[in-house]
């Protein structure tokens, strides 16, 4: 009889802001310990373990207290075999042991569009990434496309490289005007009377084009639905920013920045129309998340978002601003196309659940062990 699995998951990735990548390691952390394959579950971060990585959510709690001495000979005395080492955020710690790694690579924007990062980040995956990719026996990738990208890119066994999709939660669902008016007018919103996009400001998520759009709305149009953005600041951005700056003067942009966990499905809801115009993603949750709330929803060609949306959104050039315009107009109105928009887009989304990314994660650990 085999040894019952055990996995030692990095939670780097969580903090009380969290990006795509942390909210795919809150799941893990969350789900892994609920699922009977898994005799342990142990949760590190750098050198230390941690007995409750999900206070790192919060940031008023205290700091989550750390077991061991903090240092890597520590960490890797303390795993007992078969342990897999899974790291949710690109990349390997130094201690994992060969045949047990596991990384999941999420896209490879530092490497395809470099001038959209921080000189830091890209310091950091010319350090380690290659690394990660010769010591892992497994990696994860958040969708088919990015699959066949990181083989080719990086010269890969198909074999040693697996798509496995990540969820839409529950919590984005279509919600009435009366359950979303109070909370949204917390955050300047009228239920149904907004466009939403929700992306980091940076520059391959291409808002730029989607203010270009947003612009050439008709005048009555664009006072009656104001543009909604949510995210995080970016980086490279102070052009974008100024024009957000002006958008906002002129009574045509709701600027909301980090929307809290909370909150954010219900700004989804209340959304006459999400647009999602990134230029590159490893998989895009936001636009899954806005269908799933019966939300028409708007992506770019030529990405894996439109490969990975399968039909349920309108795939419009948005580099093409009279079209991209034109779009959102037809979105934002009433009609048959919209109800259609609404269907197809729920449709889609439900294929995607926590629950299956999860199951095909241990799955993907299993076969390593056994």
């Amino acid at each position: 009889m085999p040894e019952p699995l055990r996995v030692a998951l990095s939670v780097d990735a969580l903090g009380p802001r969290l990006t795509g990548i942390g909210r795919y390691s809150r799941e893990l952390t969350q789900r892994l310990p609920l699922d009977p394959r898994l005799a342990e579950v142990r949760f590190f971060r750098g050198r230390q373990w941690l007995e409750n990585p999900l206070a790192l959510l919060d940031d008023r709690a205290t700091r989550p207290r750390a077991t061991g001495r903090g240092v890597i000979a520590h960490i890797a005395r303390r795993i007992r075999p078969p342990t897999i080492v899974h790291a949710p955020n690109y990349f390997l710690p130094v201690w994992a042991k060969p045949g047990r790694g596991v990384a999941t690579i999420h896209d490879l924007s530092v490497f395809l569009y470099p001038e959209t990062h921080p000189a830091e980040r890209i310091a950091a995956f010319e350090k380690h990434f290659t690394d990660t990719l010769a010591r892992a026996a497994l990696l994860l990738t958040d969708s088919e496309w990015n699959r066949r990208e990181l083989i080719a890119f990086a010269g890969l066994e198909a074999h040693k490289v697996r798509a496995v999709p990540l969820g839409v939660g529950p919590e984005y669902r279509p919600r009435s005007a009366v359950e979303l008016a109070a909370p949204l007018a917390r955050l300047g919103l009228t239920p149904g009377r907004y466009g939403l996009c929700v992306s980091t400001l940076e520059p391959r998520k291409r808002i730029d084009c989607l203010l270009d759009a947003w612009q050439a709305l008709p005048a009555a149009v664009r006072s009656r639905f104001p543009l909604a953005l949510a995210g995080a600041p970016g980086w490279q951005n102070t052009n974008l920013v100024s024009r957000i700056e002006q958008a906002r003067a002129e009574g045509w942009l709701i600027f909301l920045g980090y929307v809290p966990e909370p909150d954010l499905p219900l700004v989804h809801a209340g959304a006459r129309v999400f647009a999602y115009p990134s230029r590159y993603e490893g998989f895009g949750l936001p636009p899954l998340e806005a269908m799933a709330s019966g939300v028409p929803t708007i992506v770019a060609p030529d990405t894996c978002v439109a490969e990975v949306t399968a039909g349920g959104a309108r795939v419009v050039d948005v580099e093409d601003a009279t079209r991209f315009s034109d779009a959102l107009c037809e979105a934002i109105e009433d009609g048959s196309g919209r109800t259609g928009a609404i269907a197809s887009g729920a449709a889609v989304a439900q294929r995607y659940t926590w629950e299956a990314c999860i199951s095909s994660t241990i799955d993907a650990y299993q076969e390593l062990v056994h």
